[in-house]
């Protein structure tokens, strides 16, 4: 069922969702299945799974270090599929630009049409860690707008280079990223807004937000962009703080801001098992503000980890 069909079916009631990694290679997917568990008694009508960028590795070589180009985290459609058959639950494949090609992205989406999986969530992806900035793959596209675009297209029967006519169609779903802060290469939030309802014109069907730490940010996000004619669902993306280090990283990597409440409260904690409770309870306080607002769910981004989503959940749910 598609990510916009089970908002409609929950007729106002806001819903749990949480988005997984991909475990690195060589690991057991029953790792992923035991931090999954613990999340079903909520009842998540779909589960998101992330797509990594490719990264180098260096490999020694008699003493010489050989530069290599790999995936370390591959399988996010097998993923998508075991999750679908074990637990009986939609999935939601993160697809990428950078790093496919457009080739490879088709491929990819009749995989997903062939299994069954009615929604994507489409995204440029991040710089590869050597780029100062996101360099588009030869062959691949430049922005997520284009990728919306690809697979609208394979939604009406159109395949690259036109080479094929058929009536039996795609029907994803599109989810594609807002963001409240605005996205770090955007020069100002209306022409981030701008950006998204390109997106939302060309296809995409609802919205998923980058955390944030302050309510008023996603409400204001969401007033801007319904004065800007994006009518489809905005899903608020929570991440909880875990470790005392993401006060630094957190604004570093994602370029968001956070509360002085919270910085002075996880700066107050002694251990990284205090900190865990702060961000618990932050995302707790967060969570039913939201959920009162009558958000049409509440998207946990979980990075491998359930028990504190666990945790949240329970006191919100």
């Amino acid at each position: 069922m598609k990510v916009t069909d089970h908002i409609k079916k929950a007729n106002g009631k806001t819903l749990f969702s949480f988005e997984i990694i991909p475990p690195i290679k060589g690991r057991s997917i029953q790792e992923l299945y035991n931090n999954i568990d613990p999340l079903m008694e909520f009842n998540p009508p779909f589960i998101d799974v992330t797509t990594s960028r490719e990264e180098y590795v260096y490999i020694d070589r008699d003493g010489l270090l050989d530069k290599k180009l790999t995936r370390m985290r591959p399988g996010t459609v097998g993923i998508c599929a075991s999750i679908k058959h074990k637990y009986n639950v939609d999935t939601v494949p993160h697809v990428l630009c950078g790093g496919f090609t457009k080739e490879e992205t088709e491929y990819l989406l009749v995989d997903c049409h062939y299994l069954g999986i009615d929604n994507i969530m489409a995204l440029r992806g991040d710089a590869l860690q050597e780029e100062k900035y996101f360099e588009p793959t030869s062959g691949g596209h430049p922005y997520a707008l284009d990728l919306v675009k690809q697979i609208q297209e394979l939604n009406c029967g159109t395949y690259l280079h036109e080479v094929i006519e058929t009536d039996n169609c795609s029907d994803f779903c599109i989810g594609v990223a807002g963001y409240p802060e605005k996205h770090m290469e955007a020069p100002s939030l209306k022409s981030d807004l701008r950006r998204l309802k390109q997106k939302v014109d060309a296809g995409a069907d609802y919205v998923v937000t980058q955390m944030f730490f302050d309510n008023k940010k996603y409400f204001e996000f969401v007033k801007a962009a319904r004065e800007m004619g994006i009518t489809v669902p905005i899903i608020p993306g929570i991440k909880p703080i875990a470790i005392k280090k993401h006060l630094q990283l957190l604004p570093q990597v994602f370029r968001v801001d956070l509360p002085q409440d919270l910085v002075d409260a996880v700066e107050g904690c002694k251990t990284n098992k205090d900190v865990r409770q702060v961000g618990i309870e932050w995302a707790i306080t967060q969570s039913k503000e939201l959920r009162e607002a009558g958000v049409p769910v509440l998207h946990y981004y979980s990075m491998g980890k359930s028990s504190n989503i666990k945790a949240i959940a329970k006191g919100v749910f």
